[in-house]
């Protein structure tokens, strides 16, 4: 069984939302990444229930893709709270450019939030009574933060590292770099002294060791192949609209894969197949591993 520390609870999400990390200390609360737009509610619910009364005073994310900030205009209209994000997204949320925030190219949904402050890499914020140090994690996404309590060596790792994996390297897709910066941000990961990591999806993990050694093994399947990045991604993508939809009619897949500036970055540079080729492969891959069910003529979400 994990034991975090008494001030930290993780509410974990399932993939649609990420994780969301709650710090509660005798005289501040703050809660890390926020989930997804259609589970705001249900973010709202369990940060209330949790916090019994007290004002969430701080909300911060550690990057902006939907499923991790997309709680943050419920939560900020409920609480009011002061809000941080990643000093090198600043211009993009205050001008919201959904292109530069990937919410377009994905076709998720992300309601328009503001924000109080930014987080620079090498910051030190005080949250819960704790020194968290935000660190540049670059790789999955190019602006990501990471926070480490190097006194509890806890690390809250988002999605550059996972108990068996990580994220997506997007850059790649779009013939921008994005493997040497995972790699590089495993190497970080590997130098702190983190006994506990709670990552962006799953449960918390402490064999951060065997974790990182399955990470840099299926990163070095993507460098060999960056094709395998690829269908990796579309099959991602088309596994997010079926939870957010929970049935789609097979007929409409390919339109919309094909209408998803990230599909067509994917496939024009890697898998070049017609849109309805790359849905039937993508519908099959999802049906093989369980993660989906062919029921008449609609795809059904599995899992």
């Amino acid at each position: 069984m994990i034991h975090l520390p008494p001030s930290i609870q993780v509410f974990e999400r399932g993939w649609l939302s990420s994780n969301n990390v709650l710090l509660v200390g005798p005289d501040d609360c703050a809660l890390i990444d926020s989930g997804y737009q259609t589970h705001a509610l249900q973010t709202l619910a369990l940060v209330e229930r949790s916090l019994q009364g007290r004002p969430l005073d701080r909300l911060l994310n550690t990057h902006m893709h939907s499923d991790h900030c997309g709680g943050n205009a419920a939560l900020q209209a409920h609480y009011g709270c002061h809000t941080s994000i990643p000093l090198a997204e600043a211009d993009n949320v205050r001008h919201w450019d959904t292109e530069a925030l990937s919410f377009k190219a994905t076709g998720q949904q992300c309601e328009r939030f503001v924000f109080d402050s930014t987080i620079a890499p090498g910051e030190t914020l005080t949250l819960a009574g704790m020194q968290w140090r935000a660190l540049a994690a670059p790789g999955h996404d190019p602006h990501s933060l990471i926070y480490f309590c190097e006194r509890e060596g806890v690390l809250i790792s988002a999605d550059a590292l996972w108990q068996n994996g990580f994220g997506i390297i997007f850059p790649e897709l779009h013939g921008e770099s994005g493997f040497a910066e995972a790699r590089a941000t495993l190497d970080l990961i590997d130098s702190l002294d983190a006994r506990l990591v709670i990552p962006g999806h799953g449960a918390p993990f402490t064999d951060v060791a065997e974790s990182l050694k399955r990470a840099r093994s299926r990163l070095d399947f993507f460098i060999a192949d960056p094709l395998r990045n690829a269908q990796n991604a579309v099959k991602v993508l088309l596994k997010f609209l079926l939870l957010e939809r929970q049935r789609i009619p097979l007929a409409q897949v390919p339109g919309l894969l094909a209408g998803l500036a990230l599909f067509e970055a994917a496939n024009s540079r890697f898998l070049q197949g017609a849109p309805e080729q790359v849905a039937q492969w993508a519908v099959s891959q999802l049906t093989r591993a369980a993660a989906a069910r062919i029921d008449g003529d609609d795809l059904v979400n599995e899992g």
